[in-house]
C-alpha cells in the first residue's frame, strides 16, 4: 500500500529525440570522468565562470549526475552526486588545479560538439571522452610558426589603425614577432614564463627606443603599446568585470587582479627599458604625427582581423566569421564614437557582437563565442590602461595617469552593459 505523502522515486532521464540515452551503459565513475574533462576543456578555452559553470551543469544533468560547480581563473571544485542513487552515498567531490585559460576558438568548438554529441546518445561517453583527450594535442611546428607571425601581424595592425608612420608600424611588428618568439619559447620554461610580460616590455622599449634613436623618431609610448597589443589583458579585465556583474564574485575579483598583475609588470620592463636606455647615455627621439591616408586603416583592419583570427586559433573554415565580428566590432565602435559622444560607439559594438554571437549560436547551434570574442577584442581596454600607468611611472604624477583610468572604468562599463543588454535582446540558448 502506498501513502500519499511518500516521497516519489527519482525519475530517469529522459532518452534524447532520436538516440539512445546519453548516460547508457556508462557508470558512475566514467561519467564524472567525462564530466570533468568537458569542464577542464572548457576552462583551458578562456571560458567565463558563469557559462563554464552552466555547460558543467547542462552537461551533467543529461548524462545522469547532478553537479554543483565552482570555478575560479585558477582552478575548479565539482561536487557530483547520482540522483538515482540513495542520497549521500555516492558523493564525489573533486578539486583541480588549472592555469588560466587561453582563447583556442577551434578547440572550443570540438569539445561543445563532442559534448553535443554525447548529450544526444550519438556517441557514447567512453568514446567522447576519447576525443577529448586527443584534443590535448600540441600544435605542430607550422601551427607554432602561424601564432609568432599573428603577433606581427596584430602589432603591425593596430599601429596602422592608429594611422602612425611606415617605420612605426614596421617597428610595432618587427616588436610584435620577437614577443611572438618570447611567448613560444617561454610555454615550456616555467620560470621565464613567470617574467615573460616584464621580458616583453623590455624588449619592446628598448628595440622602440634603439630604433627612435638610430633610424628617425617614432610616436615611442603608441609604437610600445601596439607592440604589446596581444599580451594587453583588456580581455580579461572585460571578463572580470562581467563576472562580478553575474555575481561569480571571487572569480572576477581574482580574474581583475590578475588582469592588473599583467599590466603592470608590462609597465615595469618597459620602464626598465627606458632606464637602461637613460644610463647608458642613449636619448630616445619622440615625434606625434599621424599622417597615414583612411585606406591605410582600412587594409590595418583586414590584416588585424586575420591576426585574431590565427591568435585564436580558430579553424580555417571560421576565419571569415572570426575576421567578420573583428571588423564589425570595429567599425561599430568607430562610427558610433563618431555619431554620439563618449563611449556610446563601445557599448553600441558590444551590443551588435553580443546579440549577434547568441543569435549565431541559436542559428548553427554551434559556440557564439565565435562571434562574441572577436567582436569586443579591438574594444577592450588594455590599451589605455597600461598608456596610463606608464604616464605614471615616466612623469611621477598620480594625476597623469587619473585621465586613463578614467578612460578605462567609462570603456569597461561600456562594453560589460553592452554585453548584458545584448543578452537581453538575443537571449541565449547555449552557455558557450
Amino acid at each position: 500500500m502506498t501513502h500519499a505523502n511518500a516521497p516519489s522515486p527519482p525519475s530517469e532521464p529522459q532518452a534524447p529525440a532520436g538516440g539512445h540515452r546519453a548516460d547508457a551503459g556508462a557508470g558512475y565513475a566514467e561519467r564524472i570522468a567525462f564530466v570533468l574533462e568537458v569542464a577542464e576543456h572548457l576552462h583551458a578555452y578562456g571560458t567565463t565562470a558563469q557559462r563554464l559553470e552552466g555547460a558543467i551543469v547542462a552537461v551533467s544533468q543529461r548524462i545522469g549526475l547532478d553537479c554543483e560547480p565552482w570555478s575560479n581563473p585558477t582552478g575548479m571544485i565539482l561536487s557530483f552526486s547520482d540522483p538515482r542513487g540513495p542520497a549521500g552515498l555516492l558523493d564525489t567531490t573533486r578539486v583541480i588545479r588549472l592555469a588560466p585559460g587561453e582563447t583556442d576558438l577551434y578547440k572550443l568548438c570540438e569539445a561543445d560538439r563532442i559534448a553535443e554529441d554525447v548529450m544526444a546518445g550519438r556517441v557514447g561517453i567512453a568514446e567522447g571522452h576519447a576525443q577529448l583527450r586527443a584534443l590535448h594535442k600540441p600544435a605542430g611546428w607550422r601551427g607554432r610558426a602561424m601564432q609568432v607571425l599573428g603577433f606581427g601581424l596584430a602589432s603591425g595592425a593596430v599601429a596602422g589603425l592608429l594611422r602612425l608612420p611606415w617605420l612605426d608600424i614596421a617597428t610595432a611588428a618587427l616588436i610584435g614577432l620577437l614577443i611572438g618568439v618570447l611567448e613560444l619559447a617561454s610555454h615550456h620554461r616555467p620560470r621565464l614564463q613567470e617574467a615573460s610580460d616584464a621580458v616583453a616590455g623590455v624588449i619592446a622599449g628598448i628595440v622602440a627606443i634603439a630604433v627612435s634613436h638610430l633610424i628617425a623618431p617614432l610616436n615611442l609610448n603608441t609604437v610600445v603599446i601596439a607592440a604589446l597589443i596581444v599580451l594587453l589583458p583588456g580581455m580579461a579585465l572585460t571578463n572580470a568585470v562581467n563576472e562580478l556583474t553575474s555575481r561569480h564574485l571571487v572569480s572576477g575579483t581574482a580574474r581583475f587582479a590578475g588582469a592588473l598583475t599583467t599590466v603592470l609588470k608590462l609597465a615595469i620592463g618597459t620602464a626598465i627599458a627606458f632606464k637602461l636606455a637613460q644610463f647608458s647615455g642613449i636619448s630616445a627621439e619622440v615625434r606625434a604625427s599621424r599622417p597615414q591616408p583612411e585606406w591605410v586603416e582600412g587594409l590595418a583592419l583586414v590584416v588585424g582581423a586575420f591576426a585574431f583570427a590565427v591568435l585564436f586559433r580558430a579553424a580555417r573554415r571560421d576565419y571569415w566569421i572570426v575576421m567578420l565580428s573583428a571588423a564589425t566590432g570595429y567599425l561599430v565602435s568607430r562610427f558610433g564614437s563618431q555619431a554620439f559622444e563618449g563611449t556610446a560607439g563601445v557599448f553600441l559594438a558590444a551590443l551588435v557582437t553580443s546579440a549577434a554571437g547568441n543569435a549565431y549560436a541559436r542559428w548553427a547551434e554551434r559556440p557564439g563565442a565565435l562571434v562574441r570574442v572577436p567582436g569586443i577584442i579591438m574594444l577592450v581596454p588594455g590599451s589605455l590602461a597600461l598608456r596610463g600607468l606608464m604616464n605614471l611611472v615616466q612623469q611621477q604624477d598620480v594625476g597623469a595617469g587619473g585621465d586613463a583610468a578614467i578612460a578605462v572604468l567609462n570603456t569597461l562599463m561600456a562594453l560589460v552593459a553592452g554585453l548584458l543588454f545584448g543578452n537581453l535582446l538575443v537571449s541565449a540558448r547555449r552557455n558557450l
